[in-house]
């Protein structure tokens, strides 16, 4: 499991110049390969609070991987920080999501959801991998992020 400082000090280095469908199609693209080049039976799920801009079901990805994206993309975006920080920093101090008044049928708080930050600071949209162990799913997504970064 990662620790709660090590994933604050991931998530600032995690800030993209600019976010439009462009990019989320161009992230979308990139997760799409990092996980058929591993085999990795995943859901992949690029989000606003109010719209899809990419959904993909990978070979061997199973219909409840798009429900856990879709709660873990609810949690990342209510907390605009990554599902996998909001379960740590939950199961650190012995809360859950019920203390805030979310609901588990809506809400995960099990890693695989990244925010979306752009320069500024402000979270546009969410990349949520649903899949692997909670946090592969999350690698994977921050690996994606890195890649738009680093090209």
């Amino acid at each position: 499991m990662m620790e709660i400082a090590e994933l604050e000090a991931e998530a600032a280095t995690l800030v993209l110049p600019r976010f439009d469908e462009m990019v989320a199609l161009r992230l979308g693209q990139v997760l799409v390969d990092l996980a058929l080049a591993d085999g990795l039976p995943v859901v992949i799920d690029i989000r606003t609070s109010d719209r899809t801009l990419f959904h993909a079901g990978l070979p061997g990805s199973a219909p409840l991987n798009d429900l856990w994206a879709l709660r873990k993309s609810n949690t990342a975006l209510k907390f605009h920080e990554a599902s996998l920080l909001v379960g740590t920093r939950h199961r650190a101090k012995g809360e859950s999501l019920a203390k805030h008044g979310l609901d588990t049928s809506d809400h995960a708080d099990h890693g695989g959801a990244v925010p979306i930050r752009v320069k500024g600071g402000c979270v546009v949209a969410v990349a949520t991998v649903s899949g692997l162990p909670q946090v592969e799913d999350h690698k994977l997504v921050v690996r994606g992020i890195r890649v738009l970064l680093a090209g």
